[in-house]
């Protein structure tokens, strides 16, 4: 019987789990003290079971299987690091893995279960040295992505998925994939469970005793479907991929009979193409983070102006504002034939909130005024401090995003929790009683030509930066231990910091290293941390 697929070849990578997939957080693996690994598996609820539902190659080697009680793998293994599971990022991966396998590889890639990619290589592989060079290929991108994977090729989908699976994968020479078949198991045909079950207890466990057995008893005994998949491995029933379609870049242009030059004309077209663009985009369902406008000259020459958002956005008028502010970056020369608006980055953008009453203000939106500032200054150089639980001044702030969504209140605690007799509430990070300078150094900076008097006197007169201060008042001095928690050698660290101010009115945020009694706790060397507004 000849197969109804001949010529066609296809390719399946199925992705084993590693710490730097997905699956595993992304993350580095957890180490000991000696630096050895730590076996990593990753955790899911089904139902009231907690079971793995993947696990690195370590913790494979020790027994531990997908499927396993995360309790009874922990009472196997000593030392075992589990991580929760992310069923629906690792999908959202792959799907993006399936996009650029598509754009780079061949057209046609679809979704193989939850952990792997059909490749179909007919008319491409020619293009990449052969079959087995692009194979090797294929291997080394997904090694720089952070993926381990293995890649059989054959004639038929099921050929490649059960190679690619329950072997070490590899080239199935065409019309051999019978013989490459026969020595696996039946589950190997993605068949059901229960039905592998069944002919186990029948005597039927390789694929090759299967094969051989008529398919009309077959089909009444098991259904069609056990015998549809086998014919389908087999070549001899044919069995379409739905692949997965990469987006159209989004992106609208205007070409003009004759070249413009002037702000006017080059501003009055960009008010044509942004409403177009913004329509696009809604249509996508998608907001804006980055466009790109690109004004082809006529000797050649692009002009590029690159905006970028700090939300998705989709309003035309702020749009058409940001680049209209930028357009005296373009040199026109001789005059512009083209110019398009290209969407660079994008993001979902669903319906907005509004304000249910007309007599209420709404919050304001301050994403307009950082996308100006942006335009203007660079987005790297805006951003917002965020408080950080800390004793040590430097590291009790951290930048943040300017529009980074604030912390979401907790989960509300009930009536009968013994967290409510704390009428106090939670302490805030940064206490309103130990005021704090507008601008902390990163660094202290040390300080020169100190006159103070020990223990715990301010200082008279320092110098900072080549210029000396005479101090007309102070206050102070406040302890700050070091954090032993973090560092053993903070553990007998002390700083006693003075609030100054010199004799032009510019107040300083000082401290001393050490308690001025015990040489342990420092070297009494003055620093300077930080300036007040």
């Amino acid at each position: 019987m000849h197969s109804m697929v001949e010529g066609r070849r296809t390719a399946s990578a199925v992705f084993a789990g590693g710490p730097s997939t997905p699956a595993f957080g992304g993350g580095p693996p957890p180490r000991d003290k000696l630096g050895e690994e730590f076996p990593l598996v990753t955790s899911i609820r089904t139902g009231n079971r907690v079971e793995i539902a993947a696990a690195c190659p370590h913790a494979l080697a020790l027994g531990l299987r997908p499927g396993m009680a995360v309790t009874q793998a922990r009472a196997q293994v000593k030392g075992i690091h589990v991580r929760p599971a992310d069923p629906e990022g690792d999908l959202a991966e792959l799907q993006r893995l399936a996009v650029r396998a598509a754009r780079r590889w061949c057209p046609v890639v679809t979704l193989d279960g939850a952990d792997g990619l059909l490749l179909d290589l007919t008319g491409t592989a020619h293009l990449f040295g052969g079959e087995a060079a692009m194979a090797r290929r294929i291997i080394r991108f997904l090694a720089r992505a952070g993926f381990t994977a293995r890649i059989a090729v054959a004639d038929t989908v099921g050929a490649a998925h059960a190679l690619a699976r329950h072997t070490a994968g590899g080239l199935c020479p065409a019309g051999q994939q019978a013989r490459a078949l026969a020595d696996l198991p039946v589950a190997a045909l993605r068949i059901e469970e229960r039905a592998v079950e069944l002919l186990k207890r029948l005597g039927v466990e390789r694929i090759g005793g299967l094969s051989a057995m008529p398919r009309a008893p077959l089909a009444r005994r098991f259904g069609m479907a056990l015998v549809l998949r086998l014919d389908q491995a087999l070549g001899h029933l044919p069995e379409p991929l739905d692949p997965v379609v990469p987006p159209e870049p989004i992106a609208v242009a205007q070409r003009f009979a004759e070249p413009i030059a002037s702000p006017e004309a080059i501003t009055h077209w960009l008010g044509v193409l942004v409403p177009r663009l913004t329509d696009a985009l809604a249509q996508a369902g998608l907001g804006a983070r980055r466009i790109e406008l690109v004004a082809d000259r006529v000797d050649g020459v692009p002009q590029r102006i690159l905006v970028g958002l700090a939300r998705p956005n989709r309003d035309p008028a702020h749009l058409l504002r940001l680049l209209v502010r930028r357009i005296e970056e373009i040199e026109p020369g001789y005059g512009i034939d083209v110019m398009t608006l290209h969407l660079r980055r994008a993001d979902p953008l669903g319906p907005e909130p509004f304000t249910e009453r007309l007599d209420e203000e709404a919050a304001p939106d301050l994403a307009p005024l950082v996308d100006t500032l942006a335009t203007r200054v660079g987005m790297r150089r805006l951003w917002r401090s965020r408080p950080v639980e800390s004793d040590v001044p430097e590291r009790s702030v951290t930048r943040a995003p300017v529009l980074d969504p604030p912390v979401r209140p907790g989960a509300r605690i009930k009536a009968d929790d013994v967290r409510q007799l704390d009428r106090k509430g939670e302490m805030p990070v940064w206490h309103p009683e130990w005021p704090r300078p507008a601008r902390l150094l990163k660094r202290p900076e040390r300080v020169d030509d100190v006159i103070a008097l020990l223990p715990d006197q301010p200082p008279r007169r320092f110098t900072w930066r080549g210029q000396t201060h005479q101090v007309v008042r102070a206050d102070g001095p406040e302890r700050i231990h070091g954090e032993w928690w973090r560092r053993m050698a903070e553990a007998h660290s002390v700083r006693d910091y003075f609030q100054v101010e010199d004799d032009c009115g510019r107040r300083y945020w000082l401290f001393r290293s050490g308690d001025g009694e015990r040489a342990v706790t420092g070297d009494l060397g003055w620093y300077l941390h930080g300036v007040f507004g």
